[in-house]
């Protein structure tokens, strides 16, 4: 749950609300996707320092901490906020997810699966908040549902206005809520002293630097990650280009979301039983597939079930991916106690769309309206998948000895 909740106001609200939230704030593509840059470029400063710093602190204390001040973010943006504002919230919970939230996730994930079943762990994570997610977003949608008008198309900008605002409310509710259960439920000996091979050494930086493994896995992340920043587009594309109302477009962003707890949870499973570079090749592959096609413009109004079929297949890729990615880690033979080290290396590269992904996104959506935006975004997508392909090609070939 709090792997999750710490991403629902910055990431979770725009995905399955991207046409509402673009009409509230009254912003433009570009203009949101610049929030996002901010945000990347607070993250990027915030991952490095956030590995060593889970390595040496508490798991259950900067976890617990970040969710709270998250959700104190979710107050300012129900203000519905001028754009200036909304850039520095944005720059905000950069900070909170990242430095005090992100390498302490990953590190006590690790050490809940162990050098057997890393897979399984991480794959139980990312299905989890998947579920999560799911959950919350169509609850989300159903609240939105209830606070608007019968008739959508008509509602008054103040109708909209308070509709959105109750959702925002209730994601921040549920931030704070997981900052709670954190506190209470993270085990404690998480926070008392580590065996020696498992605690933080300043040397680790470099050492974790010379492995070739771990640049392939960051290569592999960024690819990934483009993936589920371009996931982001599932509802406008439904809206613009099927001519899905407000409502029906967000439902769209849900089902995507649904996805994600089987994908995840199936790829970790599996991954144990065939190897992590094996199904991290298997994804990329499907993810190329499934955004190719929607790049080449397969779909028009009136024909909803290749564009479904096509969305439930490269969603399950996407989420499949980030089960998996930190999964890697165990296969690369990243030593433990330089698991918040390689999480602060390998995100600092990975994590890199949030820093253009939004405003290129933005830029492609803005210059081509209609389905030739949307093609152009699809085939970024389908672009960084083949690359991400070969990385996990060589990461396998380096590897393969080992597993």
């Amino acid at each position: 749950m709090a792997g999750e909740a710490a991403f629902f106001l910055p990431f979770v609200l725009p995905r399955v609300f991207r046409p509402t939230l673009l009409d509230v704030f009254d912003l433009t593509n570009l203009e949101l996707g610049l929030a996002f840059s901010v945000y990347g470029v607070l993250a990027m400063l915030a991952y490095f320092p956030g590995g060593p710093l889970a390595d040496r602190f508490s798991a259950r204390k900067l976890i617990a901490f970040a969710l709270l001040a998250t959700s104190i973010g979710g107050l300012v943006m129900a203000t519905i906020p001028t754009l200036p504002a909304l850039k520095v919230l944005y720059g905000f919970w950069g900070v909170t997810t990242i430095l005090l939230f992100w390498a302490p996730l990953i590190r006590a994930t690790r050490e809940w699966g162990g050098a057997k079943l890393p897979g399984r762990a991480f794959g139980i994570l990312d299905g989890g908040r998947g579920l999560v997610a799911a959950a919350v977003g169509s609850g989300s949608v159903a609240l939105f549902a209830f606070f608007m008008p019968d008739d959508v198309q008509n509602a008054t900008p103040d109708q909209r206005a308070n509709a959105f605002r109750q959702v925002i409310l209730l994601f921040s509710g549920i931030t704070f809520a997981a900052a709670v259960f954190v506190w209470f439920a993270l085990p404690r000996r998480s926070e008392a002293s580590h065996e020696i091979q498992n605690t933080f050494e300043p040397k680790g930086v470099g050492r974790v630097l010379r492995m070739p493994t771990v640049w392939l896995q960051a290569i592999v992340v960024v690819c990934a990650y483009v993936g589920y920043k371009g996931l982001d587009d599932f509802s406008l594309y439904a809206y613009d280009v099927l001519n899905f109302d407000e409502i029906q477009a967000a439902r769209v962003g849900t089902l995507s979301m649904w996805v994600r707890p089987f994908a995840a949870i199936s790829a970790g499973l599996l991954a144990d039983r065939f190897g992590v570079a094996r199904m991290t090749m298997l994804s990329l592959l499907v993810f190329a597939i499934g955004s190719g096609v929607i790049a080449a413009g397969a779909f028009r109004p009136g024909v909803p079930v290749f564009f479904f079929a096509t969305l439930i297949a490269t969603s399950a890729a996407v989420f499949a991916l980030r089960g998996l990615y930190y999964a890697m880690m165990e296969e690369g033979r990243v030593p433990f106690g330089d698991t918040g080290s390689a999480v602060g290396i390998v995100s600092v590269v990975g994590y890199t769309p949030d820093i253009f992904m939004g405003p290129l996104m933005g830029l492609l959506l803005d210059r081509w309206p209609g389905g030739l935006g949307h093609q152009y975004v699809f085939a970024v997508l389908a672009l960084a998948a083949l690359v991400g392909l070969i990385a996990s090609i060589f990461f396998w070939r380096v590897v393969r000895p080992s597993i």
